[in-house]
């Protein structure tokens, strides 16, 4: 630093010495001094007390200015920037101010100057522009009135046809609006040449004009190939003939009236008469242009206004349509202050500036189409859905489902990506941001790497989701392969679900990972957090282990009719934590496994109807299970014949209850299908004993008065009357 400091003090003691000797010289008169002079001065100054000391003052008051400069440009505070940046703006207003008075005030000067023009000069080179003007326009008028019958027929032909092949006689009719316009060119050519030049040569202001009716003209054929106002089935755009020929109208009105001012008008203004007249005429033709600009805005505000607030107004709340319906109130005013901007720039400084903004205004329009096309595909992707074949969706009926509830929210990232991709694009355009030089940087590379890791990542995470959830509803679907067992469809969900949860975290990790994120401190987290929830939760920890055993022992599967202590039900979902049984009556209950202490299985390898009848005691023993077994016999010529294993197992008399014998038989049936065995069993037991008269007596009480020795029962007395309004009965 202190070399710096010293060799600074050096070129700024050289450069005062040079400063005062070239002063001298120029005080004196004479020519600019020699090394040995300078030499020489710089001796008297040094032995001259007086001027010693104003040297001396010279370099203090050099070196503070330095240090001061330094200091401001070394600090570059925001406060410090914000003051520049006022001042260059204060300064670059005042300059266009004082440019926009001067051009007015030529529009003055031309007119006061034009009685000095020499009409003798001029006469003849109006009369030959206006020769060979005539020529031009009117040659094209007539080539392009050759040329309506064969648009008007491209039109009709493409009317009969679907869109791509419209797109070609589009095209086609464009190359005759093409072929007119270079005619015409060449027919103004051939006039310059040979009438009006009669040498065969031309004067450089028919050139002028020439060369600005190709240029006009090309760009209203490219205008026409946009909005075709006579020709509907040949306009790329959706418009109607209204809107197309609204544009066109002041779209062509515009080109022709800046182009042939610039390139033909005013060249000749500042060649023949001055360049302020010429100035002056372009500074009037933009005004006008900008004063069109701005009605045509304000004639189409309330139009762009609906366009941009449909997306919002139709209830989509994506970043697009936030996006429209903040512009929508306030895209006109953004328009005519852009048109202002663009207007004063160009007077201020129209050879750099202008051609900068121009260039940013096309590429952020470029962005913004290229943007929308993108969107608006996307966005017929996502609305015309996704259709998998049958076979597919026979095989994997719940993929299509799952596709189509992730699409859209991809489209939407997807939307929002591209939303900020054409952001970033108008930014760079403007210049606002340098994102391509911080891409192609060392920590561009490195974020930009990063996120498209995560990215990737995220992806191939989704697609091993995808495809484990494909496979396992594919093992479940009965209708190809083998039939799954209720044991494969518990263990399928479990380990689906564990899959899930296991993905997730690592995904997770990996894309926290890729981006830069420390997960140590998650991963500690983490542990920290099991070890706790392994002290604090107890019943947590213990109905995962409950479950684990329940699992590993295949106690109850899906689908299993079992009883759980005082809940009885179908098996509708088993976790590792907990199950969930809904009972006969449809109450779903879901029991933690902590709370399991006994687990009743009903359809585990086979099934038993327990038919015990009661029968009255004065019937047969015998009679009654010969009932029993035609009451089975009959069963077995039902369809229920299928769900039963082996013979009637007949028990016999079990019980002697208080008013009916207790007979037994059991019926073997295949897994849950005892109930409904069951049933239909019992409707034969009734049909059989009907018809036999077996009695099925019903609780009652018999009333035995006793005997003697003689087998005499003493009599039964009764006695009745009237007791409180009551009948007796005897």
């Amino acid at each position: 630093m202190a070399f710096r400091r010293n060799f600074a003090s050096l070129l700024l003691l050289l450069g005062l010495l040079v400063f005062s000797s070239q002063g001298l010289a120029q005080e004196t008169g004479g020519s600019a001094p020699s090394s040995d002079s300078s030499i020489n001065d710089l001796i008297r100054i040094l032995e001259n007390e007086d001027a010693r000391n104003a040297l001396l003052t010279r370099l203090k008051t050099a070196a503070a200015d330095q240090r001061d400069e330094e200091a401001g440009e070394g600090d570059a505070t925001i406060a410090r920037q914000i003051a520049e940046q006022t001042k260059s703006t204060a300064e670059r207003f005042i300059a266009g101010a004082q440019a926009l008075w001067n051009s007015l005030a030529g529009i003055a000067l031309t007119f006061t100057a034009s009685g000095t023009v020499d009409t003798q000069v001029l006469q003849p080179l109006v009369l030959n522009i206006l020769l060979v003007g005539a020529g031009l326009f009117t040659s094209f008028f007539l080539l392009r009135l050759a040329a309506y019958p064969v648009m008007r027929a491209l039109d009709q032909r493409a009317a009969r046809h679907h869109r791509l092949v419209r797109i070609i006689f589009t095209l086609f009719a464009t190359l005759v609006d093409l072929v007119a316009v270079l005619l015409a060119w060449g027919t103004g050519y051939l006039i310059a040449l040979q009438l009006v030049g009669g040498t065969g040569g031309m004067d450089i202001n028919q050139t002028l004009l020439l060369n600005a009716f190709l240029l006009v003209e090309m760009l209203k054929v490219v205008m026409r190939l946009v909005f075709h106002p006579r020709f509907a089935s040949l306009r790329l755009l959706p418009l109607s003939d209204m809107t197309a020929a609204y544009w066109y109208f002041w779209l062509a009105r515009a080109v022709s009236l800046v182009g042939y001012t610039f390139m033909f008008i005013a060249p000749i203004l500042a060649a023949n008469i001055s360049e302020a007249a010429a100035q002056a005429v372009r500074v009037l033709v933009m005004l006008t242009a900008l004063i069109i600009s701005i009605v045509v805005i304000l004639q189409n505000r309330d139009r762009v206004r609906q366009f941009l607030a449909a997306r919002a107004a139709s209830g989509r709340s994506d970043f697009i349509g936030r996006s429209g319906a903040f512009l929508a109130g306030i895209w006109h005013l953004v328009a005519i202050a852009y048109l202002v901007a663009i207007f004063a720039v160009w007077l201020v400084n129209p050879t750099d500036a202008l051609p900068f903004m121009l260039a940013a205004t096309i590429r952020s329009v470029v962005a913004i189409v290229v943007g929308g096309l993108v969107i608006a595909f996307i966005g017929r992707f996502a609305n015309a859905g996704l259709r998998l074949p049958d076979d597919v969706r026979a095989r994997l009926p719940g993929l299509e489902a799952r596709l189509q509830a992730f699409v859209p929210r991809v489209m939407q990232i997807v939307r929002t990506v591209v939303s900020v991709g054409v952001v970033i694009a108008i930014a760079q355009a403007w210049g606002l941001i340098d994102f391509l030089g911080w891409l192609s940087s060392e920590a561009g590379q490195q974020v930009s790497a990063s996120a498209l890791a995560a990215l990737v990542i995220l992806l191939l995470g989704f697609v091993a989701y995808l495809t484990m959830s494909s496979w396992v509803e594919y093992r479940l679907n009965p209708a190809f392969g083998t039939i799954p067992t209720s044991r494969e469809k518990t263990l399928l969900s479990l380990f689906y679900n564990a899959f899930t949860i296991a993905l997730v975290v690592l995904v997770s990790m990996l894309a926290l990972a890729q981006i830069g994120v420390n997960i140590a401190p998650l991963l500690a987290g983490a542990g920290v957090l099991g070890l706790a929830i392994g002290f604090g939760a107890q019943k947590l920890v213990q109905d995962i282990i409950t479950g684990v055993f329940i699992q590993l022992e295949n106690v109850m599967n899906e689908g299993d009719v079992v009883s759980l202590g005082s809940v009885s039900g179908v098996v509708e979902k088993l976790t590792i934590r907990s199950v969930s049984i809904r009972s006969l009556d449809g109450t779903l209950h879901l029991v933690p496994f902590s709370s399991v202490d006994t687990v009743s299985n009903m359809v585990k390898g086979f099934g038993y109807h327990v038919a015990e009848i009661g029968v009255a005691y004065r019937e047969n023993i015998a009679e009654v299970k010969e009932a029993m077994q035609e009451a089975f016999d009959l069963l077995m010529q039902t369809e229920w014949a299928s769900t039963i294993i082996g013979p009637l197992d007949m028990h016999g008399v079990t019980a002697f209850g208080d008013s009916a014998i207790m007979v037994r038989a059991r019926i073997k049936t295949a897994p849950g299908a005892q109930w409904g065995t069951g049933r239909a069993y019992n409707e034969f037991i009734k049909r059989v004993f009907d018809s036999r008269g077996i009695e099925i007596p019903f609780p009652h009480v018999t009333l035995y008065m006793g005997e003697d020795k003689a087998g005499m029962s003493p009599p039964l007395r009764v006695e009745g009357g009237l007791a409180s309004g009551s009948s007796g009965q005897e």
